[in-house]
């Protein structure tokens, strides 16, 4: 940790500690200089080009550092996507260059290793230049772009500095979230850069992983509520009582995680609240009461939440005088000591038949019965909008399903519900999940329980292509989907008309099509391996379909069966993943 913060238009130019690396990444510490030498050279790449517009995305932190000050210094734009999906890459790929570990096929070399380059000394960054943007889902549904520039980073750095700096010391910055976003670049990235502090490169995918690296040094934890929910007595709580401080974001941990942690390590997490718009608005620690940061104020103007900030006052678009308060899409109660509670966010009020729905509410009536562990709700188009969940049971729901099935179960949740909800309201999809699929922020991926929820059909009318998604389990190499052969699958009309199955190129096309869904994928199969058909699939059959991707060696393993056996099975290779 340094004495002084560096302002990060300044972090190219000042000197640093020789004793202490700016990053930790693959294995090895990178040094200020090291940091510099590699921004030089980009630098010196990107001055050359006549591109503008960059799209950056990378898998581990600290390339995305090099590359994000190196466009700085080029006085390039820098757009920050959440994802490197195919759709993602196809829509900027029309607006930008694209940047970092997009799924092309082909590797991305970082020159991390380049050595001094004699050119000018580099000249300190425009803080007030609009050159980041920020992407978030916006209330339609579509990416929203948000513009930011660095002085509005510094300013969030120096509060939370003033805060936790002295709690932290020297400790090294571990995360299980996304440098893509907002909390994750600022926390992981920015403010580790400002007060000299390391940061590890990676993204730690569970607990323990990352509690094995901060063995090594003194560390702190930024996290998000998905990721400290999911902790449970076999996590490593000896090594969790170790850390510095652990920070979350992206929404409110739930009472029940927060007094969990508490109990079993003695760590009070530090919830931050904010947006990709706003910034951090307010933080908590072992209270359902919210403080403001510094300098800001909430005003309601007829029933509506404005928030005054000063990250707010440098933004490029209030300074142009195009943008004043900004409005929340919380709902607030402001207490008498300044403090506030939170309450539902406004957004998540649903219309369904032209009557109005909370997909919160939804969520809590599940998760306050006796089988459900977690729930998420949402919104899916067919014909006509329709209300879908994702459930995790616990122990006794799961006890429940071997004993009456799933429909039996299904029964039950919509009778509970019928209670509270309208029949038009009630959910028409159901998916039952061992775990909440999350996207690398640490939230809930609603385009992966979309896809899974409402699976390709042709055009309206016409019979379906794929089968009826009813299970889903999420482990450390596999993905295991419970599936329902619709009767109304196309292929039956067609395919032997007394006797009708499914044709093996289909199976083929089932495992692909999931395969992608769930691991990166880029490339059509080249070639099979080992395929085996032992047994025909027949329209009503119930499947669990076994997807297992090895990178290394560029294979989708694929096993269709049930409790009458395997009905196939084999490999399918991709020239160009590994």
């Amino acid at each position: 940790m340094l004495t002084k913060l560096i302002p990060l238009s300044h972090c190219l130019i000042t000197p640093r500690p020789e004793d202490i690396p700016v990053a930790c990444h693959a294995g090895q510490y990178y040094s200020a200089q090291q940091f510099l030498n590699s921004v030089k050279h980009w630098t010196e790449q990107f001055t050359e080009q006549p591109f503008q517009r960059y799209a950056l995305f990378t898998e581990d932190a600290y390339p995305f550092a090099v590359l994000l000050f190196s466009l700085l210094q080029a006085g390039k734009q820098i757009w920050l996507p959440g994802n490197n999906r195919p759709g993602t890459l196809e829509q900027l790929s029309q607006e930008c260059q694209l940047l970092g570990d997009w799924q092309t096929g082909q590797s991305f070399d970082y020159c991390l290793q380049a050595s001094a380059i004699p050119i000018q000394p580099l000249a300190p960054l425009n803080a007030q230049a609009s050159q980041l943007v920020i992407f978030t889902s916006g209330s339609t549904g579509q990416a929203k772009p948000i513009n930011k520039c660095l002085n509005q980073f510094q300013l969030e750095i120096k509060t939370l500095e003033k805060l936790w700096g002295e709690q932290l010391g020297n400790a090294v910055a571990l995360a299980t979230v996304s440098h893509q976003h907002i909390y994750g670049l600022l926390f992981r990235v920015l403010w580790p850069l400002s007060a000299g502090r390391c940061f590890h490169s990676q993204a730690f995918i569970n607990p323990e992983t990352l509690i094995h690296a901060a063995q090594q040094q003194s560390s702190y934890w930024i996290a998000s509520p998905a990721h400290l929910k999911r902790l449970d007595k076999q996590s490593p709580w000896e090594g969790i009582a170790d850390l510095k401080a652990i920070f979350s974001s992206g929404g409110a941990l739930p009472e029940h995680a927060e007094q969990q942690i508490l109990d079993c390590c003695g760590q009070a997490v530090i919830e931050v609240y904010g947006s990709s718009e706003t910034g951090g608005i307010g933080w908590r620690q072992q209270t359902n009461k919210w403080t403001l940061f510094s300098s800001m104020s909430l005003t309601n103007n007829k029933g509506n939440w404005m928030l005054q900030s000063p990250y707010l006052e440098s933004s490029p678009l209030v300074k142009a005088g195009l943008v004043g308060d900004f409005q929340l899409e919380d709902q607030i109660t402001q207490l008498i000591d300044g403090r506030f509670l939170l309450h539902d966010r406004t957004d998540r009020i649903v219309k369904i038949e032209e009557k109005r729905l909370s997909l919160t509410e939804l969520e809590q009536r599940l998760q306050a019965l006796l089988w459900i562990a977690e729930a998420h709700a949402l919104v899916i188009s067919k014909s006509r909008d329709l209300v879908a969940v994702a459930v995790v049971l616990n122990d006794q729901g799961l006890e429940y399903k071997t004993n009456h099935g799933r429909n039996g179960l299904l029964k039950e949740l919509r009778f509970a519900l019928s209670a509270w909800f309208e029949v038009v309201l009630l959910p028409k999809k159901w998916l039952l999940v061992n775990t909440m699929p999350l996207t690398t922020q640490g939230k809930v991926d609603q385009e992966l329980l979309k896809s899974l929820l409402l699976v390709p059909v042709c055009a309206q009318g016409m019979r379906k292509k794929f089968p009826q998604v009813l299970n889903l389990e999420i482990n450390q190499e596999t993905i295991v989907l419970g599936l329902k052969v619709s009767e109304d699958l196309l292929y039956f009309a067609d395919h032997f008309t007394a006797y009708p199955i499914l044709p093996g190129v289909v199976q083929l096309a089932w495992a692909e099509y999931f395969g992608k869904l769930f691991f990166a994928i880029a490339k059509p199969f080249s070639c099979l391996e080992t395929v085996k058909f032992m047994k025909t699939i027949q329209p009503g059959d119930e499947l669990t379909l076994t997807l297992s991707w090895k990178a290394d060696m560029a294979k989708l393993y694929f096993n269709f069966s049930s409790e009458h056996g395997v009905y196939s099975s084999g490999r399918m290779v991709y020239e160009g993943n590994a």
